[in-house]
């Protein structure tokens, strides 16, 4: 493995074919890499990641990588490529119970709020940010979210809700808060969400690499 990779490495998960996976330190790679870096990734989608390489990051649980994978490496685009993959993986959460268990055996889709885990804080302009249980929001509301969402994004995020997935640690928690957090301000001011989220991915990145700064961003953002 190139030396300036060794770091993401934590154990060899398992050998599919050609294809060795690795749970990777998810949090390395969004600080030091490519802050996009989500739950999971392969070549064709991150060019860092070595061809012959599937990465899971260590909180993650999914395994859609084969299909997207097979079909990048035939020429498909990554736009096109993932929407069969995500067919794929709602096929295999509903062998797994996921959507019944969440869905009252597919009868009702549940209110937002039944993914809350704990409060997290309510902040002075009403807006509440919540621990939220990533695998019941991928299962039954939308399969791509990691890490973060709000109410300007997500339709299913309750009026004046930040969401941040359990599956982040907690030594990542404060830089995807001030991801959602300034992302959702500027949304709230006007700003697309295609120029609100680069700005946010931006500002996250920088922080990653000066986290003496974090805490005076997220001040900045309402978090006092």
């Amino acid at each position: 493995m190139p030396e300036q990779l060794k770091k993401p490495y934590v154990r060899k998960d398992d050998k599919r074919g050609d294809i060795q996976v690795w749970i990777v330190d998810g949090g390395y790679i969004r600080g030091h890499v490519d802050e996009e870096f989500t739950n999971f990734g392969q070549h064709y989608r991150f060019k860092f990641i070595p061809q012959n390489e599937f990465w899971i990051d260590e909180e993650a649980e999914n395994d859609h990588m084969l299909v997207e994978h097979r079909l990048m490496a035939k020429g498909m685009k990554y736009e096109e490529a993932i929407v069969q993959a995500d067919l794929e993986e709602r096929k295999e959460r509903r062998r797994a119970g996921d959507v019944a268990k969440a869905t009252q055996h597919g009868k009702k889709l549940p209110d937002g709020a039944a993914a809350h885990e704990r409060l997290w804080k309510t902040l002075e302009n009403g807006v509440s940010v919540w621990i939220v249980n990533g695998r019941f929001v991928r299962s039954v509301f939308d399969i791509d979210f990691t890490a973060g969402g709000h109410d300007h994004v997500y339709e299913f995020v309750p009026k004046n809700e930040v969401w941040i997935d359990n599956d982040i640690k907690e030594n990542e928690r404060g830089f995807v808060l001030l991801h959602e957090l300034h992302e959702r301000n500027r949304m709230e001011n006007g700003l697309p969400y295609s120029k609100a989220h680069a700005e946010s991915s931006n500002l996250e990145f920088h922080c990653r690499h000066h986290p003496d700064e974090l805490h005076d961003a997220l001040a900045a953002e309402g978090w006092a």
